[in-house]
């Protein structure tokens, strides 16, 4: 019967216990928890179930159908967040799937939090208990559509389904990939995060480049009181100036080298910094 674990099954009601309905599958017997049941059954009634393991290791069945099978992908939704463990998914079924952490990014703080989204798919795992598997890019290029020209500079929505230090891939809710450059975002969206950018690219393929930064003319006052904040916590001074590089600028401000040229210029010429031997400093 265990093979059967995370299908759905047509399945005849035998008889009807204390606890439930005992239901049979060719030599098989399952418990239909009264609970489980979305309508009072009668005997020998055919019944769709969905099975599972209970915490106790026994197979059961659940009327509650899930979008998600084995070998079939849909969205599950994050209701628990346990580290060092994983995240438990909402598949339209009363259970909720464990999403092993070694199907999660490697740093915690990028895991998905509550109500979050993953698209998954079921599996099993050593002890035949049911996982969540995140879908991989190559499920996920077989799924979406080719995004038309016209998506040029429009804001987009869309929810992370990877992200590494180069970037985050997303699908967005029209179904179409997007890839967010890893300078075109000042932190490192979750994954399972819905997010809102604008297509700074709509490639050859079909596929999008997005960035999650605002325009340039608003994105320098943001980065200009980036600077501001840095400096007066540095006692007024910090060791950068527009002929920095631009690897040390990105891995303190989380701005391109150009980005804080254009905050820089901006506060020197408002006369709020000045700029000595390679040095900024806040004039008072």
């Amino acid at each position: 019967m265990k093979h059967l674990i995370g299908t759905t099954q047509t399945m005849i009601v035998d008889r009807i216990i204390d606890t439930g309905y005992v239901l049979t599958f060719e030599m098989d017997e399952v418990l239909l928890h009264y609970n489980e049941a979305k309508n009072e059954l009668r005997p020998n009634q055919e019944v769709n179930v969905f099975l599972y393991m209970d915490k106790k290791g026994k197979v059961v069945a659940t009327s509650y159908l899930p979008n998600v099978k084995m070998d079939e992908y849909g969205w599950g939704q994050v209701k628990n967040v346990l580290p060092n463990l994983g995240v438990f998914v909402d598949i339209g079924t009363t259970k909720e799937i464990l999403v092993s952490k070694d199907d999660l990014p490697l740093f915690e703080e990028v895991w998905p939090q509550m109500d979050d989204r993953l698209f998954v798919t079921l599996g099993k795992d050593r002890k035949g208990r049911l996982l969540a598997i995140p879908a991989s890019e190559g499920v996920m290029a077989r799924m979406v559509e080719l995004a038309p020209d016209s998506l040029l500079n429009t804001t987009i929505q869309g929810t992370v389904y990877h992200t590494s230090r180069e970037g985050s891939a997303v699908i967005t809710n029209q179904e179409y990939r997007g890839f967010i450059h890893h300078t075109e975002r000042k932190e490192e969206p979750r994954l399972g995060e819905q997010v809102t950018g604008r297509v700074i690219e709509v490639k050859s393929d079909g596929t999008l480049n997005i960035s999650l930064r605002p325009l340039k003319q608003h994105s320098m006052y943001e980065d200009a009181e980036v600077i501001l904040q840095h400096l007066e916590a540095n006692n007024g001074v910090i060791p950068f100036s527009d002929k920095s590089d631009s690897d040390d600028i990105r891995g303190t401000f989380q701005i391109s080298k150009a980005a804080f040229k254009r905050a820089l210029g901006k506060l020197m010429k408002e006369g709020k910094v000045e700029q000595k031997q390679g040095n900024t400093y806040l004039i008072q």
